[in-house]
């Protein structure tokens, strides 16, 4: 089975990047909040990293290019 690809490059920039940045603040901070910051860095630096987001899936959201048959 092949998961179809429904985030963009310009997303997956994004995503990883504020994941990094996520990651990093939750080094940074204590108590619960930094295990919340840690897993949804993880998360986006994934979706990111596989263009692939469930939550997209459940809107009907791709910021994928469509490729243009001429």
């Amino acid at each position: 089975m092949k998961i179809q690809k429904n985030v963009g490059e310009t997303d997956k920039k994004i995503r990883i990047g504020l994941g990094v940045v996520f990651v990093f603040l939750a080094t940074q901070i204590g108590a619960w909040p930094r295990w919340v910051i840690l897993i949804l860095g993880i998360a986006l630096i994934l979706t990111g990293l596989f263009q692939f987001c469930s939550l997209y899936t459940l809107f009907g959201i791709n910021t994928c290019e469509r490729k243009v048959k001429s």
